[in-house]
């Protein structure tokens, strides 16, 4: 039996579910994760989101089926869990990311200002990746960091009192590999 209550992943009819990551050590890494939290929790979701993404370079629908697996829930609960928080990517990124935070105190500091700058010096909108697979550029909800309005993530590295005469030389930097 499986489902609710069962031992057995959803679906899995008592098979092994491990799926194609199965020996590369996602599995055992998030069932170590696991291990740290009550029996029947799912409180080791976001862990194993992270070190799926980490693997993989996004959430793909595989990649969210591993994570099922070994957590013994759907793939759509994972995949709902990861589209409520922008650190996930349910798409292939870029080798550079870039984040600009568009909630209230940066809108009022000019967050707009900086993602027209970003787009123009990239060459691609907001959730676009540069034709080279570079450079992908995302607006953000929320960085945390209101006291020091435009926040922009570059790499998951924060600059703060991001203007948009600062957009030329991030991209200089991004571009010449620093």
């Amino acid at each position: 039996m499986t489902g609710v209550g069962s031992t057995e992943p959803a679906g899995s009819g008592g098979a092994d579910m491990r799926g194609a990551g199965a020996g590369n050590g996602l599995y055992e890494a998030i069932q170590a994760e696991r291990a740290k939290y009550p029996e029947g929790s799912r409180s080791a979701t976001l862990h194993a989101l992270r070190l799926a993404q980490e693997e993989h370079g996004w959430l793909s629908p595989d990649a969210l089926r591993e994570v099922a697996d070994a957590l013994e829930v759907t793939p759509a609960y994972c995949k709902a869990v990861a589209t409520f928080y922008d650190m996930y990517h349910l798409a292939p990124v870029g080798t550079h990311l870039v984040e600009v935070c568009t909630n209230l105190s940066c809108a009022l500091a000019g967050a707009q200002r900086v993602v027209d700058a970003f787009a123009s010096e990239l060459g691609v909108a907001p959730g676009e990746t540069t034709g080279d697979g570079e450079v992908t550029f995302r607006t953000v909800e929320c960085l945390g960091g209101c006291g020091y309005a435009t926040v922009v993530a570059v790499d998951h590295r924060y600059r703060q009192f991001v203007g948009p005469d600062d957009v030329p030389a991030i991209v200089e930097e991004l571009r010449a590999g620093s």
